[in-house]
Formats: structure tokens, sequence, C-alpha cells
């Protein structure tokens, strides 16, 4: 059930936020201020579910010309639809598009990344019977700490509209509050005052090593 909605505002600097907007309307909208906050020219970092590539536009522009965007997802559809749209926007020098599942992470990625994008459920406007599951995310959240650099952060945009979305978020939340504290800050955000299983955000932030 992904938004796939986070390019939908394009800033290039953080110093373009409108101070007057709203930061608590969605999770998106909160997700997208966190990779503004982190992220700066020449960075790299990761879109582990594509979607029609909304998400992988919005982290090509803020990485700039010397950053790299790795992005995933295992549907045909996906990859040719976020290609469309990175060859539009010339940025597609800046992205590594992979046809496969993000829990393959490591065949792929051997540097580390400043952050790592997970827009979970199914593809907009695409079949929502193929959808993220719990099992191979998790195993690609794991796979994704031992790549995070000191300082890096992962954001999952959960929908626990839908049973799939149900049982990641159930997953997710059971396996993030076990991380050490020493080495990871993680931050659970949801709206307690929207209706209809609102979507949510679950932060995981690398520990600066003291």
């Amino acid at each position: 059930m992904s938004s796939d909605s986070i390019s939908s505002i394009e800033f290039s600097t953080k110093s373009e936020f409108d101070a007057r907007k709203n930061i608590f309307i969605n999770v998106v909208e909160i997700a997208k201020r966190i990779c503004q906050a982190k992220l700066i020219s020449g960075e790299t970092v990761v879109d582990c579910t594509m979607g029609n590539g909304n998400d992988t536009a919005f982290l090509c522009r803020l990485v700039g010309e010397k950053g790299k965007v790795y992005g995933f997802d295992i549907q045909e559809d996906a990859i040719k639809n976020t290609r469309k749209k990175l060859e539009e926007l010339n940025f597609i020098e800046r992205a590594e598009i992979i046809l496969d599942g993000h829990q393959n992470i490591d065949n792929y990625i051997k540097e580390n990344v400043k952050l790592v994008m997970f827009n979970l459920g199914y593809l907009p406007k695409g079949n929502h019977e193929i959808t993220t599951k719990k099992e191979t995310t998790i195993v690609a959240v794991q796979k994704c700490l031992d790549i995070l650099e000191p300082n890096g952060i992962i954001l999952l945009i959960l929908y626990p509209g839908h049973e799939q979305g149900k049982r990641e978020k159930e997953a997710l939340e059971s396996f993030t509050t076990k991380l050490n504290q020493k080495e990871y800050n993680v931050a659970n955000i949801c709206f307690t005052n929207q209706i209809n299983n609102p979507p949510e955000l679950i932060c995981i932030e690398k520990v600066w090593p003291k």
C-alpha cells in the first residue's frame, strides 16, 4: 500500500522547507524531512522498494551528481516505470536499478551506505496480491544494518491496513525493539488520532561510535 509519493514536493536544499508547513501530516512527510536532514551531495543510499520510482527520484535529487542510489524491486513494471522516470529527470546515471528482492542486497552492495528507504506494501496501481512480506523484509533490514554507516539511518514506512502489512508491522516492531540501544536509536512514529490504520514509520539510526 505504498503511497509512493515521497517526491511530491521537491526541495534542493534544507533551507527551502516552508516553516509554516505542518510536519506531522503523515509518515511520508516525516520521512522526507529526515532524508533532507541526513543526506548531502555525494552520499550512497538505497531504495529497497522502488515502486513507480518516486522515492528513487527523490533520493537521486538529494545525493546529487556525485551520489549513488541503489534501487530494488521484484516487479518488471516497477523497473520499467522507475527507469523511465529517472531518464526523464536525467538522474539515470546516479542510480543502479536492480530487479531482485531486497533480501538479496548483499549480492549487489559492498560499500557502506548513509540511508536506506523501505516504502513497504504493494505497487500502487499494480497487483495488490504482490506485496512485501515480513520474512524477506526482516532479512533485508538485518543486512542493511551491516552496511549502514555510523549516523546512518533506515526508514521503514509500514502499512498495517492490509493483512500482510499488519504481519510485517508486528514482525518489524518485535525485531527493532530488541536492537542494542548502545548501537542503535529506534523510534516508532504513529498517528494515534487518525482512523483506518494509518501508515507508520520506524526509524533505525546507527549510533556514532564514541
